[in-house]
């Protein structure tokens, strides 16, 4: 049958398997350390990141250990209760084990809840409901505060028994009764499983040993952070609460750990900048304010100015209307003025060619005069021979006597009339000299009148031709007026615009004004760090206040 070594090799190859499936599935994975820092993964949910086939391939738990467990099924069922009858006897001798419990029906309980759960790994069938068991056991355990090592040692107990009835069921001819050498290989085999056991208790009490002290150095970090944060929170409430309240110099300045620097540095660079902000506005502010006062002061003088523009305009287009009126009716006057002289004219053109006319006839006047003279001469001779004519027949009716009487008488008459004939010829030729002498004279101031008038027709065409120029200038000027009137009308409308647009203007600076004191109010809420001399907020509410009083 071979050597008893070889057949405990060959022979304890089902218990062996059996041991991994009990052992090592009951243990979680655990991480080794990379160092004081590292993180570990939980152990609640290191079977959720790692499969569960992926385990049982590190364990070696193979489809040949899995049959040689589910071969062993029967019997291992069959021993697990005498096994956990010898862990709780083990329990109840120990004070500190056995305080997790209440009494024997809190351990009967519980050891029969282990038995389906060692049923249930004996059949091979890792499922969903195998990993919720596990989970379960695991969390409780974790609750009721069971530490490592006792879990450990209670498998130690647990495979002790168990090591022994596999070796003592497959020890070569055991079907015939006690076998020699099958309790040393079984005590041998158990005392290894026990010292591994151990060595991985201790081990794993080290490590959570360190995993405690890790834990309670986080922690002292922890609180320790937590008491950062909280000394930090309440400067910064308390800095927000200045904020709040106007004050732009509140700023962070205890020191605070590593991880806390850029919240103070953001803060303290935001506050500075809305300080730097606000004394801009400041700034600003003082100089919209003393900005709009210029243009309210430059805009009620171009107000007034605009004013007495229109005014003057309105005075300029009334005198230039009147202006236009005068040169309008003037150059009607000078149209008339040129009518008249043309009429003028034309009348001193005729009064010459009736001068002409005049001395022509006081030419034939004279002529006739002369010819009248020559007449009144014959009538004068005739008036002499007339009168001697009488005398002579008077004489010759003196001779005749009675009988010459009456032709006496008519001589006599004759001779009277003859006589006044010569008288009045005498006259006349008298009246016809002086007459004579007159038309010369009349015929030199005739002629004199056509040269007066003939330079007068000469002067009536000068004027004539300057009342016309004066007449076209007339109306240019009229036409001009009547332009630079439109032009003084549409400027007197853009001065009144302009008067309008001033005054909106005007109230828009006093809105502005309005707007530039409101300003000054909301500035006057906030407390600005004072640099190198008095706050510039301060300054500019000051100044404000004094301009506006001085305004008002």
């Amino acid at each position: 049958m071979g050597s008893p070594k070889g057949a405990l090799n060959h022979n304890l190859g089902p218990a062996t398997d059996s041991l991994r499936v009990w052992g090592k599935l009951r243990q979680p994975s655990i991480q080794a350390r990379a160092g004081p820092s590292a993180q570990r993964p939980n152990r609640d949910v290191v079977m959720s990141r790692e499969s569960l086939a992926t385990q049982q391939a590190f364990v070696g738990l193979d489809p040949k250990a899995i049959k040689s467990l589910r071969g062993n099924q029967d019997f291992i069922k069959a021993e697990i209760p005498a096994a956990l009858d010898a862990f709780y006897a083990r329990v109840r001798d120990y004070p500190h084990t056995q305080a997790f419990f209440k009494d024997d029906g809190h351990m009967a309980a519980a050891a029969g809840l282990q038995e389906k759960h060692w049923a249930t790994i004996a059949s091979g069938v890792y499922g969903a409901d195998y990993e919720a068991g596990v989970r379960a056991i695991g969390r409780a355990h974790a609750r009721i505060g069971l530490d490592p090592s006792w879990y450990i040692g209670g498998y130690a107990n647990v495979a002790d028994h168990m090591v022994r009835a596999m070796v003592k069921a497959h020890w070569p001819g055991s079907e015939d009764g006690p076998v020699e050498g099958a309790d040393e290989a079984g005590e041998a085999v158990s005392s290894f499983i026990k010292a591994a056991m151990l060595d991985m208790s201790i081990a794993i009490t080290v490590y959570m040993d360190a995993l405690q002290e890790e834990r309670d150095r986080l922690e002292a970090i922890r609180a320790e952070n937590e008491a950062n944060q909280s000394a930090l929170v309440h400067e910064l409430r308390a800095a927000l609460s200045k904020l709040a309240g106007g004050d732009l110099t509140s700023r962070i300045t205890r020191k605070v750990s590593p991880e806390f620097e850029a919240l103070q540095n953001d803060f303290n660079g935001a506050t500075e900048a809305l300080d730097g902000a606000m004394l801009n506005v400041a700034l600003n502010a003082r100089s919209i304010y003393q900005g709009v006062e210029e243009i309210r002061v430059d805009c009620e003088d171009l107000s007034r100015r605009t004013e007495r523009q229109a005014a003057t305009l309105e005075e300029a287009a009334a005198a230039l209307e009147e202006i236009t009126v005068t040169v309008r009716s003037s150059a009607a006057g000078s149209r008339k003025a040129s009518d008249v002289v043309s009429e003028a004219k034309a009348q001193a053109e005729h009064s010459g060619v009736v001068v002409d006319q005049t001395v022509a006839a006081m030419g034939k006047i004279e002529t006739s005069a002369g010819q009248i003279a020559q007449i009144i001469g014959v009538i004068d001779n005739i008036a002499l021979q007339t009168n001697l004519l009488a005398l002579n027949a008077g004489v010759e009716a003196a001779r005749a006597g009675e009988s010459g009487r009456g032709f006496a008488v008519i001589a006599s008459e004759v001779r009277a009339l003859a006589q006044r004939s010569a008288d009045a010829a005498k006259e006349i030729k008298t009246l016809i000299s002086q007459s004579a002498r007159q038309v010369e004279a009349g015929v030199a101031l005739v002629d004199q009148t056509g040269q007066a008038l003939r330079g007068i027709v000469d002067k009536v065409m000068e004027i004539d031709q300057l009342v016309g120029a004066i007449s076209v200038s007339s109306q240019q000027q009229s036409a001009a007026l009547q332009e630079v009137n439109l032009s003084v009308s549409e400027m007197d409308r853009v001065t009144q615009q302009n008067a309008t647009m001033v005054d909106k203007t005007t109230s828009s600076t006093q809105s502005l004004k309005g707007l530039a004191v409101d300003l000054r109010t909301l500035i006057r809420g906030f407390e600005i760090t004072r640099r190198s001399g008095p706050s510039p907020a301060r300054e500019l509410q000051s100044q404000l206040q004094d301009q506006v009083q001085s305004a008002g």
